[in-house]
C-alpha cells in the first residue's frame, strides 16, 4: 500500500514511524515532513496547506491511503476534496471537522445530544461578554471559538483577568478571526483525561488512556501550551471509569452527528476531565493528540495501517486493539520563549545518543534538517523524547536519563511529568 502522510511535527513522527512498521505498507511519503520523519519516509516538498498540491501528488502516485495529521487541514475540507476524487483518507470530513475547528458548534452538539460538559455561553459581541464575566462566579474559562493551535483557552480566577481575555482574544490581537468569537464557561476541577477513539461513523473502537501536561512549566504553572508531555496508561483510571468516558462523552456524540447527516470518520480526541460528578468533556479534537500520540502509538501492538484504511474505507472491521503491558511517558523539549516568541535556527546535539536507549524514542516536531544531515530548531516544541517501562517509574527514568544528552541552545522541559501519577501507585 503507498501512504501519503500530511504534516510536519511530533504527532506526524510518531504516525510515520508507526505506518512504517506495517506489513501492508510499500511506499511511504510525507509533506512537508522534518528532520526525523525523513528517516522512515520520503519527504516531499509540498507544503502542508497545499491542498492543490497535495491532491496532484496523490493522484500522480496513485496513493492508495492519505493520512492527513494537522487539524487546520481538516477544517479547511481536504478529506472532502480528496474523496470527491475517489481517494481514501483518513479524517474527518470539513463538516464534522466542526467539533474542533469550532468550540461553539462543539458545545451545541454536546448540549443537544446529553453529552456532560460544562456550563457555557457563547458571544460575537464584545461588551455582552465583559459584563457575563463580570456577573459570573469565578473562576471561568474564556476559549477562542475558532483554531489556535491549543493555545486559545485561558483560566481566568478573577473577573478582571476574564476581561482582559475576552478583550485579546475579539480584538483579534492574539488568535485573529479565530478569537473574534469566544465560549465562556464554568471551569472543571479533577483529573484530566485524553481519550481517543478510532470510528468509521458507527462502529467505535478505544486507544489506551493518556493524561497530557498543557502548562508550560513544572507544577502546572504558566501559560497554556499545545503539550509539554504525557503518559499512558492512566494508573489512576479503571476500566469502570473509562468504559464510562466512552459511553457517556464519545459514543453520543458521534450517533448525534450520524443523526444530523454527519459522519464522522477518523480519530476521534475527547479532552476529559473526570470530577466528582463523573467525567465531562473539555473539548474534542479532530486529529491524533500531540503528544498524547507519542506515548500512545510505541504501545500499540496492532496494525495502525490496517485499521486506519478500514477507518477510511467505512468498514471498521477490527474491534479489539492490542497493546504491549509497558507504560510510555515523553516529554516535550522545547525553544526557550514558547509557547510565547522563540528563535529558530540552533544545531541539536545528542539525538542519536539519546536514541540509543532501550525502548527510547525520539520524534522530532520543530527540527529542519539540510543536506549534511545536521539537525536544527524550527518550532516551538522541537523533540518529543518518549521511553517505555515495565511500570511509569522505568519509563520516567528512562526518558529524562535519555533528555541529559540531548543539547540545543535556550531548550527548556517540564521536569514532573507523570509525577502526580506515579504517587497515585505508591
Amino acid at each position: 500500500m503507498k501512504v501519503l502522510l500530511i504534516g510536519s511535527g511530533g504527532r506526524e513522527h510518531v504516525l510515520a514511524w508507526k505506518i512504517a512498521q506495517s506489513p501492508l505498507l510499500t511506499k511511504l511519503y510525507c509533506a512537508p515532513g522534518n528532520g526525523g520523519i525523513r528517516e522512515v519516509a520520503e519527504c516531499v516538498a509540498i507544503n502542508a496547506d497545499d491542498i492543490d498540491g497535495l491532491l496532484a501528488f496523490a493522484k500522480k502516485e496513485s496513493i492508495d491511503l492519505t493520512v492527513v495529521g494537522p487539524e487546520a487541514l481538516l477544517v479547511a475540507g481536504i478529506a472532502d476534496r480528496f474523496k470527491a476524487e475517489g481517494l481514501a483518507v483518513f479524517g474527518p470530513g470539513k463538516e464534522a471537522a466542526q467539533l474542533e475547528g469550532s468550540k461553539a458548534f462543539a458545545k451545541e452538539m454536546m448540549s443537544k445530544y446529553n453529552v456532560p460538559t460544562a456550563e457555557y455561553e457563547v458571544f460575537t459581541n464584545e461588551n455582552e461578554a465583559k459584563h457575563y464575566a463580570i456577573e459570573a462566579e469565578m473562576p471561568v474559562v474564556v476559549k477562542a471559538d475558532g483554531l489556535a493551535a491549543g493555545k486559545g483557552v485561558k483560566i481566568c480566577e478573577s473577573s478582571q483577568e476574564a476581561v482582559v481575555a475576552i478583550s485579546q482574544m475579539m480584538s483579534g490581537d492574539l488568535f485573529g478571526e479565530a478569537g473574534k468569537k469566544v465560549v465562556v464557561e464554568q471551569l472543571l476541577e479533577g483529573e484530566e483525561l485524553s481519550v481517543l477513539a478510532l470510528t468509521d461513523g458507527e462502529t467505535i473502537i478505544s486507544l489506551a488512556s493518556s493524561q497530557d501536561h498543557k502548562r508550560a512549566y513544572d507544577s502546572d504553572r504558566g501559560p497554556n501550551t499545545g503539550g509539554m508531555g504525557a503518559y499512558s496508561p492512566c494508573p489512576q483510571i479503571g476500566d469502570d471509569v473509562f468504559n464510562r468516558v466512552m459511553e457517556t462523552c464519545v459514543a453520543p456524540l458521534i450517533k448525534g452527528l450520524a443523526a444530523e447527516g454527519i459522519t464522522y470518520s477518523g480519530i476521534l480526541y475527547a479532552g476529559i476531565m473526570l470530577t466528582k460528578s463523573g467525567p465531562y468533556v473539555l473539548e474534542y479534537n479532530c486529529r491524533f493528540g500531540d503528544p498524547e500520540a507519542q506515548v500512545v502509538l510505541p504501545r500499540l501492538k496492532s496494525d495502525l495501517l490496517q485499521v486506519m484504511k478500514e477507518v477510511a474505507d467505512g468498514k471498521l472491521q477490527t474491534k479489539v486493539l492490542e497493546w504491549h503491558e509497558k507504560a510510555c511517558l515523553g516529554v516535550v523539549m522545547a525553544s526557550g520563549g514558547y509557547p510565547g516568541h522563540y528563535e529558530n535556527g540552533f544545531v541539536i546535539q545528542g539525538i542519536s545518543a539519546a536514541n540509543s536507549g532501550e525502548d527510547v524514542f525520539v520524534f522530532h516536531a520543530g527540527t529542519s534538517s539540510d543536506a549534511d544531515g545536521k539537525i536544527t530548531t524550527s518550532g516551538g516544541r522541537v523533540l518529543t523524547v518518549a521511553a517505555l517501562g515495565g511500570n511509569l517509574r522505568q519509563a520516567y527514568d528512562r526518558a529524562y536519563d535519555a533528555l541529559q544528552k540531548i543539547q540545543f541552545d535556550h531548550s527548556y522541559y517540564r521536569r514532573d511529568i507523570g509525577r502526580r501519577a506515579m504517587e497515585v501507585l505508591r
